[in-house]
């Protein structure tokens, strides 16, 4: 924190494990491959995912390991935002850095509301387990969310002091939960052909080419191991940080992606035929029936709904760290409010309630139109995919300019250019299919409206910065400079 220019206002009461847990149950890769992964079905079937996942996950880890590297050399609350201005070319580093600020806000806000949206559904799932004719209301949904919500402040704010241990005991949820899950689905459901799951292709997406649909699934793999950088906005409340941060990111996303392909295999094998699947909206809750129990699925179900609530509570406390850093360098508005810790709790109040009441209001949208919270919340990866390129492409820059870098106790040493180049060139490939309809034809209800919405809202992060952020705005390279300047002049007086 000295050398980062910042004071140290966080009490460090997260140790190795309790950060792993903490980035372990917000990426959930295993919950995601059953709620949201099946929706891939429809580019290139069983085999079609399955074999876009393996390379998805082995490609995506080099991302994670050059966001390993920099939260190790850096290891703020700012996290990319931050990286991006320490490491970017002087006369770029204070936009860029506010470009990245702005996108890791949106991107945390609208996973915390997606988060809220999901355990709604899966509530609603719990109940339709008994009561499968029961639909619910958009008004509904609406208040499950609130509800959600408000139980996630709570247990962000009054619990504050233990919430390194509640975040270990949601890893054993997450561990466990995969076990539960995978043995009695196993046991109990009838299984699909090996030929069916690792050889059998299905192309209804509309697209004329195999290939090209097999592609566009990888959008729906990245829903599933994203977010490793999630530990780097609490770094200024782990014990160590230096090594402790990088380790839980890279042992998380190990640990995830293989326990995510376990329940692929899973999935694949006890679901059923595809042709039920596809007209399926909630593929996990086929697989649970297929047990042949009610009660046995509705207690998967609510399984499956701990194991996914718990992430949204690593998903708030995230949002609201990133939210108080930017904040405490005025890149938001209201900076001054937004960036105080509470003296009693340790924690940044303020920005946990401001986060939650944004999250409120885009809970609203669904009053009115479900296809338009999903469209919003929908630009979540496009925002973070964004400052993981900003970020990795600053530093990459750095070592090939031949500036020096910060120590990094977790360092990719003599890799780091390739890493980093290979890194950047396959997130700049990504975000391409992201930009793309996930079906041909388009209409307005399959549209892909997130490219839209995420560049409205650069346009509008750069009409605020230059109307606002560039009179304020102070990028966290200022602070390091001015450390290093205090340093000199305390040398040269001696």
């Amino acid at each position: 924190m000295l050398r980062l220019g910042k004071k140290q206002e966080f009490k460090r009461n997260f140790g190795f494990w309790s950060a792993l847990a903490l980035v372990s149950v917000y990426m959930a890769t295993w919950e995601f491959v059953l709620v949201s992964l099946s929706l891939g079905f429809s580019n290139g079937g069983f085999a079609g995912l399955l074999w876009c996942y393996i390379p998805a996950t082995l490609c995506f880890a080099s991302v994670t390991a050059s966001l390993a590297e920099m939260a190790s050399m850096a290891p703020t609350s700012g996290g990319q935002y931050h990286w991006t201005s320490e490491f970017a070319p002087p006369q770029y580093q204070r936009v860029l850095s506010y470009a990245s600020g702005w996108l890791s806000s949106l991107g945390l806000l609208s996973s915390v509301a997606a988060g809220n949206f999901i355990s709604a559904l899966q509530v609603q799932a719990l109940v339709n387990v008994y009561l499968p004719d029961l639909a619910f209301t958009q008004w509904q949904t609406t208040l499950m969310m609130i509800a959600l919500g408000v139980v996630t402040i709570i247990l962000n704010t009054r619990t504050a002091p233990i919430l390194p241990a509640l975040e270990i005991a949601s890893l054993y949820v997450h561990v466990l939960g995969f076990v539960v899950i995978a043995i009695v689905v196993l046991v109990l459901c009838p299984k699909n052909s090996p030929t069916d799951v690792f050889l059998t292709f299905t192309n209804t997406s509309g697209y004329d080419s195999m290939a090209a649909a097999i592609l566009m699934s990888q959008v729906y793999v990245f829903w599933c191991i994203i977010g490793s950088d999630s530990v780097t906005h609490i770094s200024e409340e782990v014990s160590d940080a230096s090594i402790n941060v990088p380790r839980s990111m890279w042992w998380s996303y190990v640990g995830n992606a293989i326990s995510g392909f376990g329940m692929l295999i899973v999935l694949l094998f006890c679901v059923g035929p595809i042709e039920d699947v596809l007209e399926s909206q909630t593929a996990y809750l086929q697989l649970f029936d297929r047990t042949g129990s009610t009660g046995i699925a509705f207690f998967l179900s609510v399984v499956l709904f701990i194991a996914l609530y718990v992430g949204n509570i690593t998903a708030l406390a995230t949002c609201s760290r990133e939210m108080f850093a930017f904040a405490r360098d005025h890149g938001l508005p209201f900076s001054c409010w937004l960036g105080k810790i509470d003296r009693h709790w340790k924690i940044p109040l303020n920005a946990v309630y401001t986060a939650s009441g944004i999250v409120f209001l885009l809970s609203l949208i669904v009053l009115g139109s479900t296809l338009t919270f999903n469209i919003i919340t929908s630009i979540a990866l496009l925002s973070l995919l964004s400052t993981y390129m900003l970020s990795i492409g600053c530093v990459l820059w750095r070592r090939l300019s031949g500036e020096p870098l910060p120590h990094a106790r977790w360092s990719l040493g003599r890799w780091g250019i390739p890493i980093n180049a290979f890194a950047l060139t396959y997130s700049s490939f990504i975000i391409v299919f992201c930009c793309m309809p996930t079906k041909l034809p388009v209409t307005v209800l399959n549209a892909n409206w997130a490219p839209a919405l995420w560049a409205g809202f650069i346009l509008f992060a750069i009409g605020y910065y230059l109307f606002w952020g560039r009179n304020y705005y102070t990028a966290p390279v200022s602070f390091i400079l001015g450390h290093r300047a205090q340093e000199d002049a305390m040398q040269s007086s001696t």
